[in-house]
């Protein structure tokens, strides 16, 4: 604790101790939480080859386990592993114990709450939707609360509080974790409650689509990249007992990659709806991206220069250094894969599967090992229980994550491939989609090897540290130590360096002086300008990409025929979104010969204009969706629900037996319909104390499709077990009326003119009249096209 005893301390000089306890309840939960998140991923990755596996249980399937295995990952994994070692490096780098013990406790404690909150949503179907962003309001509210409440005032108060004038690079690059973390989370979780375990996101289709990869990809910006950066400037050098390799490389890193970061996101959504500038945009800052993240690199891997001898022998560096090859590696292949061509052929696979696995598991996963070996001995004074074990953990799981990510290479690049592959009479050369999934079934059991091997390697590193752990001293050594206060430290303005080039101009001169970064060292001696310039950076290029998303009118171009979902039809997507469905469906038709071919008409951005949130989807382990509408009777959706595999041989879709037992929640329709009018979906038939009559309607509808059903089988639906159930209040009528509208909209009817004399016009030419489009709460009406 920190004094200013002068009896003890030396003239001049203040007493203080670090918070080591906080660092050690993070490295526990860290290590906690890679357990449960391995296994949760090792569970799903079985249960795509073996559906089965899930033993008829709703919430075990993949679909409502696969965002709980990512936020287990990210969120408590690599999340707890940040904060571990944010509190033991900045507590060192500013010569200050942590600005409150108090605020430790309660973001720590706030963030496994947050942590066991998500994994008791997830699997009950509670969810956003939104990739990253699953969790629901009331838990985003509380995310906020922790992150910028309890630590961002508990990181920043220790800066102000610092007795190190200058700011080390690992702190820059907390700094901005902490604040572009905050900005994204708030903007791409503005909602409106439906409830307590329901909302709706105030952005549809394209603009909720530009949101959810402007918070998608720069999640992985700045809560897996750049903490672990810091950490990495931090941690390597002080295991490698060598400075950093280039303090004005670290300079360049920083500042090119926060702001050219923060554009890349719309590389993710390469020939879907979203304008065609947007996708150029977000392809060439994706390609800027590679300098500076190689930098980084470059800049690691060289700090071992002169020690690379200790690499053989330390488990620390072994860790290290993979780490930061798989970092290298994962920032180019980023790169790559948002050039548009190569994307055409990547996205929707499971190449992208692999790819993220590289850097969450490769990068992050080798990184938070790595720290935690160093930590172990320090933390628990006393040496490391076993660096045989260490170096088992080590080879076992870097033989796990090569197997993982070249089996999802060579699934992703066959997938790919399949799907688009052409006949020479210009016909699907693998018509059936199922055909591909049998074919890459091979690989996923190769993937499921790799990350049994890499959770046995977890399970021996936990099981070291444990040791290491039990070997502790009875009661902790509390180091006491002395410096002077930052206002009693000598301080010396930085001042222009000359310039030593001849026959120039002043200009150049003057450049010159300026390229020896001489004013950064200002910058580094005051957070608070730091810091605002770190914002500046964000919040600027996050305007410039997105505000003309949502006020050019041309962006998004509306259909006259697309109206809003009928009150069951809302029920149904909302279910859709509960089973987890988008984890495996994509809902955009990209404009190629393939895709086309497969599954109809293109895409166009008027279509989601009622979509909240969007249903786009990031990968198809089953066919689009986009067109589905009455592709099939109701019949063949009961059955298809009932049992998959026996309409489709090879299929991997997991049995829904209970969508045909519950019973739909009419009773929260006027609510959903509420919210929805809050956006401005237009339903002005359920206006006030007429909202009501959404129930009495949907209830009809309900009805009418299960008529439809007796009719096409002649008989009642019955269970496997005969008994014989009303499908007309259960839930499965409600996804089939959701299902069965999908991309029906653009060749609907036009609506009859209310005046006689009026000839009736073809769909595409009404569609291009101009129209009343609906207004939503972060847009202006648009102007209305049929295509694009």
């Amino acid at each position: 604790m920190t004094t200013t005893d002068s009896e003890d301390a030396a003239p001049g000089l203040e007493r203080f101790s670090y918070d080591d306890a906080i660092v050690r309840m993070f490295v526990a939960a860290t290590l906690v939480w890679a357990v449960v998140g391995f296994l949760v991923g090792l569970l799903i990755a079985a249960e795509l080859p073996m559906p089965w596996l899930n033993g008829g249980i709703e919430w075990i399937t993949f679909g409502r386990l696969r965002p709980l295995h990512t936020n287990a990952v990210i969120f408590a994994f690599a999340g707890n592993a940040i904060f571990a070692a944010i509190y033991y490096s900045t507590q060192r780098l500013c010569k200050a114990r942590m600005f409150s013990d108090t605020l430790s406790r309660l973001h720590f404690w706030g963030w496994q709450a947050i942590i066991v909150s998500a994994a008791l949503t997830l699997p009950f179907g509670i969810t956003q939707s939104k990739e990253y962003a699953e969790l629901e309001w009331p838990i985003d509210i509380a995310i906020a609360v922790v992150w910028a409440g309890f630590f961002g005032v508990n990181f920043f108060g220790t800066l102000l509080n610092r007795r190190e004038r200058h700011m080390y690079v690992a702190l820059w690059f907390y700094i901005a974790t902490i604040i572009t973390v905050a900005v994204l989370h708030i903007f791409n979780n503005l909602v409106v409650p439906a409830g307590w375990f329901k909302s709706y996101p105030v952005y549809a289709g394209v603009q909720d689509a530009m949101m959810q990869w402007w918070y998608g990809h720069n999640a992985v910006a700045f809560f897996l990249t750049t903490p672990f950066l810091g950490l990495m400037y931090y941690f390597l050098p002080k295991a490698a007992e060598r400075p950093v390799f280039s303090y004005r490389l670290s300079i360049l890193h920083f500042w090119s990659l926060v702001f050219i970061y923060i554009w890349a996101g719309p590389h993710h959504l390469h020939y879907t709806a979203i304008p065609e500038w947007a996708q150029s945009l977000g392809m060439l800052f994706s390609l800027m991206l590679w300098m500076p993240s190689w930098g980084g690199m470059i800049n690691g891997l060289l700090t071992l220069r002169g020690a690379w001898h200790k690499v053989t022998t330390d488990p620390v560096l072994k860790f290290f250094v993979v780490a930061i090859t798989f970092y290298g590696m994962a920032t180019f292949e980023g790169p790559m894969l948002s050039i548009k061509a190569v994307n055409s052929l990547s996205h929707y696979t499971d190449w992208g599967i692999g790819h993220v696995h590289a850097g969450a598991l490769g990068w992050n996963g080798f990184m938070a090992f790595g720290m935690i070996y160093w930590l172990a001995p320090r933390l628990f004074q006393t040496k490391l229980y076993s660096r045989g074990l260490a170096d088992l953990h080590f080879y076992t799981a870097t033989l796990g994550i090569l197997l993982y990510v070249v089996s999802m290479y060579v699934a992703g690049i066959t997938q790919g491939l399949m799907w688009r592959a052409i006949t020479p009479g210009g016909q699907l050369l693998y018509p059936e989609f199922v055909q591909t999934t049998t074919a890459i079934l091979p690989m996923y059991y190769i993937r499921l090897l790799g990350g049994g091997l890499y959770l046995g390697g977890t399970l021996v590193g936990c099981w070291n540290v444990y040791k290491t752990w039990a070997a502790r001293p009875a009661e902790y050594e509390v180091t006491v130590h002395e410096a002077p206060a930052l206002r009693d430290l000598e301080f010396t303005p930085e001042t222009a360096p000359e310039s030593e080039l001849e026959m120039v101009t002043d200009y150049a001169k003057k450049l010159d002086v300026w390229s020896t970064l001489w004013w950064h060292r200002a910058w580094e001696r005051l957070p608070v300008k730091f810091t605002v310039m770190t914002t500046l950076a964000v919040v600027l290029a996050s305007v410039l990409e997105l505000v003309p998303t949502f006020v050019i009118r041309s962006n998004v171009p509306t259909i006259a025929t697309v109206k809003p979902y009928t009150p069951l039809e809302l029920a149904g997507r909302d279910i859709y979104i509960s089973e987890g469905c988008y984890n495996c469906h994509s809902q955009m038709i990209r404009p190629m010969v393939a895709e086309t071919k497969r599954y109809g008409e293109f895409s166009k951005p008027g279509e989601s204009v009622y979509d909240h949130p969007f249903q786009w989807g990031s990968r198809r382990i089953g066919p689009d969706l986009a067109r589905e509408g009455g592709k099939q009777s109701v019949d063949w959706h009961v059955r298809h629900f009932q049992d998959p595999a026996a309409l489709n041989d090879g299929s991997v879709m997991p049995e829904y037996p209970w969508l045909m037992k519950k019973k739909i929640d009419f009773e929260s329709i006027p609510v959903r319909i509420a919210a929805m009018q809050t956006l401005g979906v237009p339903y002005d038939q359920y206006q006030g104390a007429d909202r009501d009559r959404s129930v009495d309607d949907a209830k009809q509808q309900a009805q009418q499709i299960a008529a439809e059903y007796v009719q096409q089988t002649g008989q009642p639906y019955r269970t496997p077990d005969g008994d014989q159930v009303d499908l007309a209040d259960k839930r499965v009528v409600a996804l089939i009326a959701y299902l069965q509208r999908l991309g029906t909209d653009l060749f609907a009817a036009p609506d009859a003119p209310s005046s006689g004399g009026a000839e009736p016009q073809p769909v595409e030419e009404v569609a291009n009249q101009p129209t009343a489009a609906p207004s939503t709460a972060m847009s202006e009406p648009r102007t209305t096209e049929a295509t694009r």
